[in-house]
């Protein structure tokens, strides 16, 4: 039907019954027409929130309301310079202008129709609209339950911006959690970033904001205007966005996913396979940002796993992807805890590379950061005005140590979102691991507090028993949904059960980082040889609680930043001798109980520190470079200790039973040399022997059990090959039945200079 003018004559019951008694030609320019009934002015009280973006309810306000005389029509367009609402049958109906860009009328109708409005600008810009406040709530009642009592296992399909079909309409649900707010409003490139006339609804007392905004689709940039209790507003991101802009810009992004997963058999495999802590794992760890810099996501898909898969490793660890706003931190201080970084590629980039891994055999750890979040006044901090994700005492919610805030871990909205969280990158994004950070600061209320910095716990103990609640419904609800996962504390105390299931009172992690044997066994090859019998321990004494917890040995970024020199330089000597030294660690590393954990570029030796300004010097790996086969040895002995690794039960199928390791001699100080057994789950044997001094040992006898008639090597980090200097067991060591070390027999074997040996049976 073409636009007319019109007067309305009648009452009717439908837009078919309107009676038009002055018909004139259509309008040269096409815009809205006609004149309704008007309708009684807002309660200046009402209208004064609603423009000020302070009322909870503009949905009794705005859209379409049955009324007396018939339906109300009342649409909140700043900057428009008209406004008409038009009919299914195409009839136009102009609405009166209120002042501040409210427009109103009745019309003479019994129900409201499935209407349209037309808006007409200044510029002579018109735009045919779907009405935002036309529609019932998108959120159901069992999700605001749930948020409600904390315990919505997948907030991110509850929260944060949707695209979705609503009411037969396509459009992007936005929800918010700000309990304290007095408004809030959408902002975004849709609406030239002005919220006015986007306000949100309360949605009682779950302290959620929704508003459904039809027409809105993926790619949109959004934030939330938020007025705080004290009627100051403040733009935020989005704390659920899945998706946001590439930094330093700190808008969200209305993302859907259309990823399609190729790794289901990978999936069914790690949901039946064997536990995480009775099978071969060893993690080469990654900053994707500078592992090869400038590669978007896709484009490390196409060379990381295969790297890594050549290399023999069985899982990579992923420093922090969720989005941050400075690079510098490496991914430690986080802004968006549901989105990967921008920086290369959209969320779909992410689970393609996560795909790749998956489709090479290699699986995924992301280091995930519960801890801490940065004080960016677009974030999280004060979010709706007042603490809300930090805890409200000052002295809890600031984090001595990296001048942040921490989580209000008491608080069930804000557990809920911490342990929804993981569950997401397990669930949307298939990660195999979470190793979480900086866990030591969460459990300890006076962690980097001086007296009087920090108030005891109702016990009046300096544990914090609200983070360990979070921990144990994390890790709880994490292995109870997603079969296979594993996750890693780094946990830097002698905290009781960090391991132990939350059934049995413990914190319930797969695994927890050593931290105590990467400082002890680092302080040892540190020193000089000639001074490393007055340290002998150092590499012993992890032993003593070897199996108090699952561990894993890290050797990670920390270890090799900030002054602390590459792992090849904190050796002592020449280059041959810190070249030898760091095979020969590696080679103890790979033996000794626990998972294995390798920062980048220490595969080769990187005699530099590293750097996310440019990641690992691959230039060493370069045939041109005339000392290549110095790193490229060393990388070839990673390779063959994950090769033996994968292949010998003994090094992983006991690992967290103390029957699966003894001592030969752990005293042989003066002679800096450490031997031991590793045991498979049907008693066969591997013995690693360690010389970490700098001459041959010729004739060293060893004790060995006496069912073993001769033992062949199987592993030494002095291989030519490797770039030692090639002292190697040529044919099998034959067993003699001399007694040793309180062992029935013994073997006489020549131990090559700073380095380490395997044996097995023959």
């Amino acid at each position: 039907m073409a636009a007319r003018n019109i007067s309305v004559a009648l009452f009717p019951k439908t837009s078919q019954d309107v009676r038009v008694v002055e018909v004139e030609p259509p309008s040269p320019e096409p815009g809205p027409t006609g004149a309704p009934r008007p309708v009684t002015a807002l309660d200046p009280g009402d209208r004064e929130r609603l423009l000020s973006g302070t009322h909870h309810d503009p949905h009794a306000l705005l859209g379409a309301h049955p009324g007396p005389e018939g339906v109300v029509f009342r649409a909140l367009r700043p900057f428009a310079e008209a406004v008409a609402v038009t009919l299914p049958d195409g009839l136009r109906i102009r609405l009166d202008n209120e002042g501040d860009g409210l427009f109103s009328g009745v019309l003479p109708l019994d129900a409201v129709p499935d209407y349209t409005l037309r808006v007409r600008y200044g510029s002579g810009v018109e735009s045919e609209v779907r009405d935002p406040y036309r529609f019932l709530p998108s959120l159901g009642e069992f999700d605001l339950h749930l948020i409600s009592e904390g315990r919505h296992e997948q907030l991110w399909k509850a929260l944060g911006a949707q695209p979705m079909e609503h009411q037969g309409v396509t459009g992007t649900r936005f929800t918010v959690w700000a309990p304290n707010a007095r408004g809030v409003r959408v902002a975004g490139n849709f609406n030239f970033w002005d919220a006015t006339a986007l306000p949100m609804r309360s949605l009682g007392s779950s302290g959620v904001w929704e508003l459904f905004v039809p027409g809105i689709g993926e790619g949109e940039l959004y934030k939330f205007e938020i007025t705080r209790p004290d009627g100051s507003r403040t733009m935020r991101a989005d704390p659920m966005a899945r998706s946001a802009q590439t930094p330093p810009e700190t808008a969200s992004v209305v993302h859907a996913s259309r990823y399609e997963w190729q790794d289901a058999a990978w999936l069914a495999k790690r949901a039946t396979g064997r536990p995480a802590h009775e099978a071969p794992f060893s993690v080469y760890e990654v900053h994707l940002p500078s592992w090869r810099p400038g590669l978007t996501y896709r484009e490390l898909a196409d060379q990381l796993p295969g790297y890594v898969a050549d290399l023999g490793f069985t899982h990579v660890e992923l420093m922090p992807v969720a989005e941050h706003p400075f690079g510098g931190s490496w991914g430690y201080q986080i802004t968006g805890f549901y989105a990967p970084t921008a920086r290369l590629g959209t969320p779909d980039d992410f689970k393609y590379l996560v795909d790749a891994l998956h489709r090479a055999g290699i699986g995924v750890i992301m280091d995930w950061v519960p801890a801490h979040f940065p004080r960016d006044d677009w974030a999280l901090a004060e979010f709706d005005g007042r603490p809300l994700y930090e805890h409200e005492d000052p002295q809890r919610a600031a984090h001595p140590d990296w001048g942040t805030l921490e989580f209000d871990y008491g608080r069930r909205e804000v557990r809920n979102f911490l342990v929804a969280n993981a569950v997401y990158w397990c669930e949307e994004f298939h990660i195999d691991g979470l190793r979480v950070d900086a866990v030591a600061s969460m459990l300890y209320l006076d962690y980097s507090r001086e007296d009087g910095q920090w108030s005891p716990n109702a016990d009046g103990g300096r544990e914090n028993p609200d983070a360990v609640a979070f921990l144990q419904e994390m890790n709880a609800t994490v292995y109870r949904r997603c079969p296979g996962v594993v996750t890693i504390a780094e946990e830097s105390t002698a905290w009781d059960g960090v391991t132990r299931a939350t059934s049995e009172g413990g914190l319930g992690f797969g695994f927890k980082w050593n931290m105590g044997w990467m400082h002890d066994s680092l302080v040892y090859v540190e020193k000089d040889p000639i001074h490393r019998k007055y340290h002998h321990n150092e590499m012993t004494f992890s032993m003593v609680y070897a199996y108090s917890e699952n561990y894993v040995l890290p050797i990670s970024h920390d270890e090799v930043v900030h002054g602390k020199q590459a792992l090849v330089s904190k050796m002592p000597g020449d280059w041959w001798q810190q070249r030898a030294t760091h095979r020969a660690y590696l080679g103890f590393m790979w033996a000794h109980p626990g998972k294995q954990l390798l920062f980048m570029g220490q595969e080769f030796a990187q005699g530099a520190e590293w750097s996310e300004a440019h990641g690992p010097d691959w230039w060493l790996l370069d045939p041109s470079y005339g000392a290549e086969a110095d790193h490229r040895g060393v990388r070839d002995l990673v390779r063959e200790l994950n090769r033996q690794y994968a292949a010998t039960g003994a090094l992983w199928e006991r690992d967290t039973q103390p029957s699966g390791f003894a001592w030969v001699d752990g005293g042989a100080a003066d002679d800096n040399v450490f031997a031991f057994m590793r045991f498979d789950a049907s008693g066969n044997p591997l013995l690693a022997v360690s010389n970490f001094s700098p001459v041959v040992r010729d004739d060293y006898r060893l004790g060995v059990p006496d069912d073993v008639p001769a033992w062949r090597e199987v592993l030494n980090t002095d291989d030519s090959s490797f770039g030692g200097s090639g002292v190697t067991a040529a044919r099998p060591v034959k067993t003699e039945a001399q007694g040793q070390h309180g062992w029935p027999a013994s073997v006489r074997l020549t131990l090559p200079p700073l380095a380490t040996v395997w044996l097995r049976p023959v």
